[in-house]
């Protein structure tokens, strides 16, 4: 650990948005993961319903500046891709 208090607050603050960055990625992952459930089990309504809200969790991601906003663009355009070509 650092011995100049600047440096110690700096060390807790990245640890706290490392933590938080964490939580906010795993469920991004999760609403992904249904998206890809409703893919495979080739329900259409509920792709489209699990897409809106994975999209809507990825641009919160992005505000929060955990992602990039063209990384969010290419991960909900591979899913909306994705559910378009379901039968």
């Amino acid at each position: 650990m650092a011995n100049i208090k600047s440096a110690k607050k700096r060390v807790l603050v990245a640890e706290r948005n490392a933590e938080r960055n964490k939580a906010i990625k795993s469920r991004v992952k999760t609403y992904v993961k249904k998206v890809d459930a409703a893919v495979e089990s080739g329900d259409k309504a509920a792709a489209l319903a699990a897409l809106r809200e994975a999209e809507i969790e990825l641009k919160k991601a992005t505000t929060k500046g955990v992602y990039h906003k063209n990384t969010t663009s290419r991960k909900v355009s591979r899913l909306t891709k994705m559910v378009s070509k379901m039968a």
